[in-house]
């Protein structure tokens, strides 16, 4: 994990920390640029906290102590992710929340386009070119995403399916063998369904890949995995930013079975596309 991504960290790791160190949390995540600036007795006041607390909090997050932690927000700050720390308000303006959402999707595109590995990259699709057959699994915002990769990869002359029921998406897993991949989208990587249908598929002998997050459950049952830092404000409206980033991905990987297949695939393609013409009214009509 690179050291850009630490305001990402924090956000995700709110719940998990202390009621002292939360607080610590919320002033740096109120105003990351302002934090760098602050000296160690500064922040502890500010958080209402000692010294001690917040150098904990620094070593939480692999920092040696609290200049290396501001060193690594500096880092943060000028990886582009302030941005994603911008939450929607109650109170906000139209010109506020469209800023704030767009600059959120932006922001997090970018991190993953940095962060996401080429080599890993070319393992995934390795995969998918072998595959005898590819179900993606998704829930909620992910299952939209797991229909989107359905229609981008049947086109690819391989039996492919979506699934966004938990029920099904057990059975298909408990039904797989040697040669099916299966592709499981999850932004937190934390729901026990999909960790538990993970295992289950992969003692079958299924290929499973992950679309998540790093270091979660879910990440730790996949033969592969690509990544996903997408920092989002999911305790009151609707999660964006995660969805986006996983479309991406999927784009990525639906472009590189494409130049895998060659160029004479791309007739294929076409016939597919061409398909479509008549059902659209000229354009100027």
């Amino acid at each position: 994990m690179v050291r850009h991504d630490l305001i990402n960290r924090i956000r995700d790791r709110l719940d998990e920390l202390n009621r002292s160190e939360r607080k610590v949390a919320d002033v740096i995540l109120a105003d990351p640029s302002s934090a760098t600036g602050m000296s160690i007795a500064s922040l502890a006041q500010a958080a209402s906290v000692s010294e001690p607390t917040v150098n904990r909090f620094c070593r939480n997050f692999d920092a040696k102590g609290y200049p290396d932690f501001k060193i690594q927000l500096a880092q943060s700050l000028a990886g582009g992710t302030p941005y994603v720390s911008q939450a929607v308000e109650p109170n906000d303006s139209a010109e506020a929340y469209t800023g704030k959402i767009f600059g959120a999707t932006i922001a997090a595109l970018d991190l993953a386009r940095r962060e996401v590995s080429p080599k890993r990259i070319d393992r995934v699709v390795d995969y998918l070119i072998q595959a005898k057959q590819i179900h993606f699994f998704g829930l909620g915002a992910s299952g939209a995403v797991a229909q989107d990769a359905q229609h981008k990869f049947f086109r690819f002359n391989l039996p492919v399916t979506a699934y966004i029921d938990v029920l099904m998406q057990r059975m298909v897993a408990s039904a797989c063998h040697t040669g099916d991949v299966i592709v499981i989208l999850s932004y937190t990587g934390r729901t026990r369904e999909l960790v538990d249908i993970a295992a289950l598929a992969r003692e079958n002998g299924a290929v499973v890949l992950g679309i998540t997050a790093p270091g979660s459950p879910l990440s730790l049952q996949c033969t592969e995995v690509l990544e996903i830092s997408a920092p989002e404000d999911t305790d009151h409206y609707m999660p964006m930013t995660s969805r986006m980033v996983q479309l991406a991905l999927i784009d990525v990987l639906a472009t590189g079975v494409t130049l895998r297949r060659g160029e004479d695939f791309l007739h294929h393609l076409k016939k597919i596309k061409d398909s479509l013409r008549d059902t659209r009214y000229p354009l100027g009509d």
